[in-house]
C-alpha cells in the first residue's frame, strides 16, 4: 500500500485503488468498475472461464450492473439485477432486506414476476464486483430461491477479507481490509 492508495492487478488490469474508511478501526480499498469499459471486460472474461456453465446471471444494483452485463454478453445472453427500490414497471415484486458493509443502513431488493419467468428452473451464477461480508450475496440468494432458479454458482472480480477463505465462491483476486 502506497499512500491512500492500494495498487493490484486484476484479469491483467493494473489499478490504483483508493483507501476509504469504513469506520475508525477499519478502511477498505474502494474497487470501482464503473466506467472503466477495460477492466470490466477483462474480468467477465477471465471469470467466465472459472464459472459452471449456467443459464443466466443475477447481480444486485449498482456496482454489480457492467460485470453482470459483460459476462451475459460474452455468456449465456441473460441477466436479471436485483433492484434497490421498485420501479413503476415492477409487477408483484418480492423482496428481501441486506446490509452491506458499504452502505450504512440496512437496504432492500427486489425482484418482479417478469424476472421469476427468467429464473424459474434456470441455472443461476450469482455475480458481483466484490464479495466481503457475503451479506449481499445471501440475499441475492434468497432471491433466486424465491423464483425457483437453481444457484450453479458464486462469483466476484475480488474476495475482500476473509470473504478468500470460503470454499464456496470463485474470484479472480483477494483483498485485503486495512485494520488502523
Amino acid at each position: 500500500m502506497s499512500g491512500k492508495y492500494y495498487e493490484m492487478t486484476i484479469a491483467g488490469c493494473k489499478r490504483q485503488l483508493p483507501i476509504c474508511p469504513i469506520n475508525e478501526h477499519l478502511d477498505i480499498a474502494g474497487f470501482i468498475m464503473l466506467g472503466d469499459v477495460e477492466l470490466t471486460e477483462k474480468t467477465a472474461a477471465a471469470l467466465l472461464k472459472k464459472c459452471p456453465e449456467h443459464d443466466v446471471v443475477v447481480t444486485a444494483e449498482t456496482k454489480g450492473i457492467p460485470l453482470c452485463y459483460e459476462m451475459a454478453r460474452q455468456g449465456c445472453g441473460k441477466y436479471v439485477v436485483a433492484r434497490k427500490s421498485v420501479k413503476v414497471y415492477m409487477r408483484n415484486p418480492i423482496s428481501v432486506e441486506v446490509k452491506s458493509i458499504t452502505t450504512d443502513h440496512i437496504q432492500k431488493l427486489f425482484l418482479s414476476e417478469e424476472d421469476e419467468k427468467v429464473l424459474r428452473g434456470k441455472r443461476v451464477l450469482i455475480v458481483d464486483d466484490v464479495i466481503s461480508t457475503g451479506e449481499s450475496l445471501a440475499a441475492m440468494e434468497k432471491l433466486v430461491g424465491m423464483y425457483g432458479g437453481n444457484i450453479v454458482g458464486r462469483a466476484a472480480v475480488l474476495a475482500e477479507g476473509d470473504a478468500k477463505d470460503r470454499s464456496d465462491i470463485i474470484y479472480l483476486e483477494p483483498l485485503p481490509l486495512f485494520f488502523k
